[in-house]
């Protein structure tokens, strides 16, 4: 026993591997170590090592894992009618502003992570919002940007050489270095066929609801932001 190290070990804990006689060994084992006793499912196994029993243990953990997540797919009455309720919340609000903001099904990647709210009490929305700087390869997630913030200020710690992050500032050199005459503010056109992509060209000194007027939303707003002299294939409404 490797607790009290007198008695004939009889029983080996499934998590640490300690051995014990009694039951109050186990139990003196446990509070000493902070053992729960509870075999680590997860815990590594090198190849030699690994027999029959891990990969039925393996193959029962994997179907623990599936019978959970099922469940918590069926379990309806949980999630849909809150979900809904505030779905709907937020698309009436926002058609109160001239925006036609769309949802996507329950377990849509976008629809778990936006993170858009409407603050009863200031009267305004408050965006997920997803930055993308197709000529550095790189995207930003904004979460919580108010309705009424311009998006000169919204871009500002991105690309502004002075109060841009020295971090991000760095990755996006093409466009600090740029003129911000050069910046063009970009949102694709939702509905329309894939062969005919087109984008809306946003006002930056305006407010974010303000260029959102008018616009078809599916989910949040992600917005392209692109250098004039650099662009190809991104052909401008009305161009």
């Amino acid at each position: 026993c490797e607790s009290c190290g007198e008695g004939e070990a009889k029983y080996r804990c499934p998590r640490c591997m300690k051995y014990s006689c009694s039951l109050v060994c186990v139990k003196k084992h446990k509070l000493a170590l902070n053992c729960n006793g509870i075999r680590d499912k997860t815990a590594f196994v090198s190849v030699n090592e690994f027999t029959d029993l891990n990969l039925l243990s393996d193959y029962r953990f994997l179907e623990d894992v599936g019978r959970t997540a099922d469940a918590a797919a069926r379990d309806v009455s949980v999630h849909r009618p809150t979900t809904n309720k505030f779905i709907n919340y937020l698309r009436n609000r926002a058609r109160r502003h001239n925006i036609n903001l769309k949802t996507l099904p329950i377990g849509f990647t976008k629809r778990k992570e936006n993170s858009t709210i409407f603050n009863k009490k200031e009267q305004k929305f408050y965006w997920h919002l997803k930055l993308m700087f197709p000529h550095s390869h790189a995207e930003y997630t904004l979460k919580r940007v108010p309705e009424d913030k311009t998006l000169t200020d919204i871009l500002k710690p991105y690309i502004d050489p002075v109060e841009s992050d020295p971090v991000i500032c760095q990755r996006l050199k093409i466009y600090t270095m740029s003129p911000h005459s050069d910046v063009q503010i970009l949102m694709k056109i939702e509905n329309r066929r894939h062969n005919s992509t087109r984008y809306h060209e946003l006002d930056a000194s305006r407010s974010l609801l303000d260029n959102l007027k008018d616009k078809v939303i599916i989910e949040y707003p992600t917005l392209f932001v692109v250098l004039k002299t650099l662009k190809n294939d991104m052909v401008v409404l009305g161009q």
